[in-house]
């Protein structure tokens, strides 16, 4: 099984299959517009800038779920985002992450990476970097920088 495999709603409430990023590199994000981490959003429509053309995407899901720091409609969301930090990357509707209503691919993406704390997500910006052939290659914390792992994404996009 691959994230190839998942198909994720979008803000309009229709689904997507994520084949449509095979052979892609994915950052796979949760994130909120309310964090401390918020503005790592800028860093990371920096990297996308830099590295869309090469086959890099990152994938926003805002979570409400960490001391409600995603309050808001996804059209609420994806107007703050574009409007303070000019983000161009995919972002879908808001999900859960964990517990028994987590989003099927959270709780893949969760499995195929977990930490020494288990399975679960610990805080939004929780970071998962995914191969061109759809496995999953890292997983960072929500601390973790964008810019820390960058040399991480052009190796996945060397395909090594």
């Amino acid at each position: 099984m691959t994230v190839y495999d998942f198909s994720v709603r979008t803000q309009d409430g229709s689904f997507f299959p994520l084949k449509n990023y095979r052979d892609k590199v994915l950052l796979i994000v949760n994130t909120a517009t309310s964090c401390g981490f918020t503005p790592q959003y800028k860093a990371l429509e920096n990297l996308y800038k830099k590295y869309k053309a090469e086959g890099f995407e990152i994938l926003d899901f805002p979570c409400d779920q960490f001391a409600h720091q995603a309050p808001g409609s996804d059209e609420d969301i994806h107007a703050f985002c574009t409007g303070r930090f000019g983000i161009t990357f995919p972002q879908f509707s808001k999900i859960k992450v964990n517990g028994m209503e987590a989003d099927p691919l959270y709780k893949f993406l969760k499995k195929s990476k977990g930490t020494a704390l288990g399975n679960v997500i610990k805080w939004n910006f929780t970071k998962f970097l995914v191969s061109r052939n759809g496995t999953v290659v890292r997983r960072y914390a929500p601390s973790t920088t964008p810019e820390s792992i960058e040399k991480d994404i052009v190796s996945a996009l060397d395909g090594k």
